[in-house]
């Protein structure tokens, strides 16, 4: 039993919902003035990881015949083998009831707005197979978490977490363009439409930049709208410090600092901007 839910973390990445929590949270403690209630607290989290887990079953079950071929996710077979795709597709419908039943004891604007998500994560995987814009609807899923957060206590129509959705949307796009930069060749041979595939290194990593720069703007312009303190003003150098730190390993070392870029550097920028909102929110210097 331990070892199939090993399997089924590993094969989900668990460990990647930090990308997308912090940001629900900011969110959700911009909504609540710092000090979110613990309920809605609860009822976030759930939801989140809920979505987030149909979302990566889907994507490894759609794709399973696409993963077998390719040396570097073809270790995902051996866990798909373990713990068979019924158990999957299983977990998947758990996780979009969990979502929607999540949804629902937070307030009804929620509840209503749950088949976007959920018709967004389902139609994903198929993208790659017919356009470039994949990525960018990757970043959509993850830029309506900060939305989701806000929207989670205070349903109404607030420009606030729009900025931030921005801002996630294009941070996420531009790094999963990154990423997907480790299977351009094989993307190519097999006829997947990723940016990096249809479009080559060269403007992959110019639109990165692009992408990353409004990201950077976009919080910036968060910051003076909200007339944030030195708090939040210190995260936004230490994101834009970690933005430039990942463009620097790509730049320098290509595909080989890959994983580092993309898990260790994007993994902190979430974490920084939420600790650093959190903290101005209650101590405000």
């Amino acid at each position: 039993m331990f070892q199939k839910v090993k399997a089924f973390l590993e094969l989900i990445k668990f460990e990647h919902s930090i990308f997308a929590l912090p940001f629900a949270y900011l969110g959700l403690f911009l909504a609540e003035g710092g000090r979110p209630r613990f309920q809605i607290f609860a009822w976030v989290t759930l939801a989140m990881i809920a979505i987030r887990t149909s979302g990566m079953c889907l994507n490894r079950l759609i794709d399973q015949s696409i993963d077998e071929k390719n040396p570097r996710t073809q270790s995902r077979t051996s866990l798909m083998n373990l713990l068979h795709r019924s158990r999957i597709w299983s977990m998947t419908l758990i996780s979009i009831a969990v979502f929607v039943f999540s949804a629902a004891n937070l307030n009804r604007l929620c509840l209503a707005l749950t088949p976007i998500p959920i018709a967004l994560v389902w139609i994903y995987p198929y993208l790659k197979r017919i356009t470039w814009s994949s990525h960018f609807v990757l970043g959509i899923i993850l830029g309506m978490a900060p939305i989701a957060g806000w929207l989670a206590a205070q349903p109404d129509g607030s420009a606030i977490p729009w900025l931030l959705g921005i801002a996630v949307a294009c941070w996420v796009s531009g790094f999963d363009m990154f990423y997907a930069l480790q299977d351009i060749e094989f993307d190519q041979a097999n006829r997947l439409q990723s940016f990096p595939a249809v479009f080559g290194v060269g403007l992959t990593l110019q639109m990165v930049r692009i992408l990353h720069g409004v990201t950077i703007l976009a919080l910036g312009f968060f910051g003076l709208s909200l007339h944030m303190g030195a708090w939040y003003w210190a995260g936004w150098l230490g994101a834009l410090f970690l933005i430039v730190r990942e463009h620097s390993l790509v730049a320098r070392f290509g595909c080989a600092k890959i994983n580092e870029a993309f898990f260790n550097m994007n993994a902190w920028v979430s974490v920084v901007i939420f600790l650093a909102v959190a903290l101005d929110l209650n101590l405000h210097l």
